[in-house]
């Protein structure tokens, strides 16, 4: 299996820094999802401060997507943790998370 990694660079978003955001932060802890045999992803972690600007690189199939959508809560993880703030969200419906989600499109960059 092919692997990704985060890249969180120490730059201001719109002017906010982390030290200034005032959103919650991620954190993923063991995150894993398997197809039947096909190991999507392994025991993924990451800490990502409020007001961080995080961006997935990795080759096709490393499992950004699967990582995404497990975030996000349109696909749930055979194992592992997914907090926002002090909360679990894990198990948590997509619209109870309290996050943003942009699906991918070929068509938002022509």
């Amino acid at each position: 299996m092919a692997e990704f990694g985060v890249a969180t660079p120490s730059v201001k978003v719109a002017g906010v820094t982390p030290a200034t955001a005032t959103g919650k932060a991620l954190s993923v802890v063991a995150l894993r999802k398997t197809y039947g045999d096909v190991v999507a992803v392994d025991e993924a972690s990451m800490e990502i401060a409020a007001g961080e600007f995080v961006t997935f690189l990795g080759a096709s199939g490393s499992g950004k997507t699967t990582t995404l959508m497990m975030i996000a809560g349109f696909c749930e993880p055979d194992s592992g943790t997914i907090t926002v703030g002090d909360r679990d969200v894990t198990r948590l419906a997509p619209q109870k998370r309290g996050l943003g989600f942009v699906f991918q499109q070929y068509l938002l960059f022509p």
